[in-house]
Order: C-alpha cells, then structure tokens, then sequence
C-alpha cells in the first residue's frame, strides 16, 4: 500500500499551448478536466477515457534530471496531474483516489516524438517506461494540490 500527493495540477486549453499550472480543478467522468485540451463535450462523452487524466511521478521527472542533466519543469512534462510517492505503473486496471476523485489507471504514457518536440531534445529517452498513467475519471469532483493518493481495494 502507499499514500502520495498530488503536487501539481496541469492545464492547457488548446493541444500545443505550454501547460499552466492551477490550484484545482472539476473532474468530470466521462469528459475529463474542465478547461483542459481534452475536456469533451457530452456529445463525445466516454469515447476516450484514456484522454481524460495523465499522470506522471515528480521521481520521474527528477531522476532524469539526475540521469541525463535534462531538467524539466512539471508542466513541461505535459501530464495534467504531477504525483509524488506513487507507482504509478502499478496502477493499470486498478482504481485509486485523489482526493475524493476516483481514478481508474488505463494504460502506460508512453513518452513520444511529439514530447520531444514540445520539450527538449532526449525526453523522449529519459523519460521511458516512467512518462506516466493515462487514467479514467470513475467519479469526478474537485481535485487540489495537496490532495492524498490511495489504492482502492480490489474488487
């Protein structure tokens, strides 16, 4: 079992724009973060969970720093929540809440060309098989820094 937190929450309203980072944010199922590039409208609502919430480890994004000397900020990351003591990679197909948010963990973020292009030379390198969690909003709400991240008991 763990308990991480939620460091940072990141937002971009249109696909290439650079990501701000906000206090908090609404998680809605099925649409993803209001405000974000990918946030939906109802029409389209549950056609691409694994679009609605990324995550990625703060340790990630410090050990490539350490590993390769290729220091990004967390926005520069471009995943919209930025965690600190999760294994996030062990949470494909497994639920898990921030805050009073329910996640579930749908697949690997891989880090990809498109990365390197928006980032910096090497990210994608740096960053493999630790880009981070693409997750599915299961019961939405308001998420904060500062929340707590939990596993949920399998069912």
């Amino acid at each position: 079992m763990f308990q991480g937190e939620l460091v940072a929450i990141c937002l971009a309203e249109r696909k290439r724009d650079d990501l701000r980072t906000v206090a908090q944010v609404e998680a809605v199922a099925g649409r993803g973060l209001a405000g974000d590039r990918y946030f939906v409208d109802e029409k389209a609502a549950g056609k691409h969970p694994d679009r609605e919430v990324t995550l990625i480890e703060a340790e990630a994004i410090d050990a490539m720093k350490q590993e390769s000397s290729l220091g990004l900020k967390p926005a520069q990351a471009r995943r919209n929540l930025i965690t600190r003591n999760v294994p996030l990679n062990h949470l494909v197909g497994r639920k898990f809440t921030v805050g009073a948010v329910v996640l579930r963990g749908l697949r690997l973020c891989e880090p990809c060309g498109h990365l390197e292009e928006l980032t910096v030379k090497g990210v994608k390198d740096g960053l493999c098989h630790r880009g981070g969690l693409r997750a599915q909003i299961v019961a939405g709400g308001v998420l904060r820094a500062g929340d707590r991240i939990a596993p949920l008991a399998d069912a």
